[in-house]
C-alpha cells in the first residue's frame, strides 16, 4: 500500500485538516489545489498553500478550467435550460476531483489520494471488494456526492475525517496553528458565490430567460411568470403572483415556456425514473432491490425498491410519496449506512400499481 497521499485542498479547514490527520498518521503527504474557473477566488490558493507552508509539505497548483467548463459549467448551464435542477458538486466530484486530479497524482507519483469529505471507505473481506459508508457524523454526511465512485477510485482514497464533527475539525485546526482554523464555511457553489444562478447561466450561455405563462393543473393560464430558469420543483416562495391559497411549482416546460402551478399535494410522487445508474460494487442490478433511497442532499432516505430496466436505468418506487422529486438531482440507494449506488432523476411520477 502506498504511503503517499495527495490531498485535494480547497483552502478550507477540512481540506487542511485531512492533511494534517495523514501526516501525523505517516504518511508523506502533498497538497493540490486546483483553479476551476475564470475568478476563481485567489484566497483559496494562497490560504492552502499557507496550510502546506505550515504542514511543511509540497503544494500544487492545477488548471482544470477547460475541463470544469465542459463537464460541469456547461452541464449545470444545460440542465436549467432543459428544466433540470442539477448538483454541480457530484459532476466535479466525478470529472475533477476522482478524474483528472487522480490521474495526476499516479502521474506524480502519490498511490493514494484524499479530500475533506465526510464519509467512510472500507474493504468487505468476504466481497474482496471496498465499500461507501455514510459518515459517523450523520449531520455532515457527504456520502450522497459520492455515489459514483467505482472500485479503483475507492481503492486509491483516504477519508480521514469521517469520525470527526466540525466542532472537532476546527479544534485540531487550532491546536496546529493552521491559518485556517477560523475561516468560515462555503454555503454556495463555488462558481456562484452570490446565489444567482440564472445571471449565471445567462452569462455563460448568452441566453436570457424570457417570460411565460402559469398554468393550472387543467391547462389554463393563471397568470405570468419570469422565465422557467427562475423556478424548481416544490418552489411556492418568489412566484411573483398572489393567488389567495399557496401553489407549488409541479411541472416545468421549457420548449413550451410554461410553469405548472398546483396544491401542494401534486408535488408528492411516489416513483421516479433515473438514468446512469452507477454501483459501487461495480457489479449490475439483477432485480428488484430495497433500498433506503436519498433524492437531495439534505433529504432522509427513504424505503424504496428499485426495479432494473436495462441500458443503466431504473425505476424507483417510494413506500410512501416524497416532496418534490427533481430532474437533474441524483437518487442515491443505502442498505442501512451503507452506499449501494445511484442514478440521475430523469422524471418523477404515480405509480398506478
Amino acid at each position: 500500500m502506498s504511503q503517499r497521499v495527495f490531498v485535494a485542498m480547497s483552502g478550507g479547514v477540512d481540506s487542511s485538516v485531512a492533511a494534517l490527520l495523514l501526516k501525523e498518521r505517516g504518511y508523506e503527504v502533498g497538497g493540490a489545489t486546483f483553479e476551476l474557473f475564470d475568478g476563481c477566488p485567489e484566497q483559496n490558493v494562497s490560504d492552502a498553500k499557507a496550510v502546506c507552508e505550515k504542514l511543511g509539505i509540497p503544494h500544487y497548483v492545477f488548471d482544470y478550467r477547460a475541463l470544469f467548463s465542459e463537464r460541469v459549467l456547461d452541464c449545470f448551464a444545460d440542465g436549467y435550460l432543459r428544466g433540470e435542477t442539477p448538483n454541480p458538486c457530484i459532476a466535479c466530484n466525478r470529472s475533477v476531483k476522482f478524474g483528472a486530479f487522480a490521474r495526476d497524482a499516479e502521474r506524480l507519483g502519490y498511490g493514494r489520494i484524499s479530500t475533506g469529505h465526510y464519509a467512510a471507505v472500507r474493504f468487505d473481506e468476504a466481497s474482496g471488494r471496498y465499500q461507501l459508508w455514510r459518515s459517523a457524523q450523520p449531520r455532515k454526511d457527504q456520502s450522497y456526492v459520492l455515489y459514483h465512485l467505482n472500485q479503483r477510485q475507492l481503492s486509491m482514497l483516504l477519508l480521514p475525517l469521517d469520525r470527526y464533527d466540525k466542532s472537532e475539525v476546527r479544534a485540531l485546526a487550532a491546536k496546529a496553528g493552521l491559518p485556517v482554523q477560523s475561516k468560515s464555511d462555503s454555503q454556495d457553489i463555488c462558481f456562484v458565490p452570490d446565489g444567482d444562478y440564472v445571471s449565471f447561466i445567462a452569462r455563460h450561455t448568452g441566453k436570457t430567460p424570457e417570460e411565460g405563462d402559469y398554468l393550472d393543473d387543467a391547462g389554463n393560464v393563471i397568470g405570468r411568470h419570469r422565465g422557467v430558469l427562475h423556478y424548481t420543483i416544490g418552489q411556492r416562495k418568489g412566484l411573483g403572483v398572489a393567488f389567495g391559497t399557496h401553489r407549488y411549482v409541479s411541472r416545468l416546460d421549457p420548449e413550451h415556456n410554461t410553469v405548472t402551478l398546483s396544491d401542494e399535494s401534486a408535488v408528492f410522487r411516489d416513483t421516479l425514473f433515473a438514468d446512469g445508474l452507477r454501483l459501487i460494487s461495480g457489479g449490475a442490478l439483477g432485480g428488484p432491490l430495497s433500498v433506503r433511497a436519498k433524492i437531495r442532499y439534505a433529504h432522509t432516505p427513504a424505503p424504496a425498491t428499485v426495479y432494473p430496466l436495462g441500458e443503466g436505468e431504473v425505476r424507483v418506487r417510494f413506500d410512501s410519496p416524497q416532496r418534490a422529486i427533481t430532474p437533474g438531482q441524483a437518487v442515491v440507494f443505502y442498505d442501512g449506512e451503507r452506499v449501494v449506488g445511484g442514478a440521475t432523476i430523469r422524471a418523477a411520477g404515480q405509480d398506478k400499481e
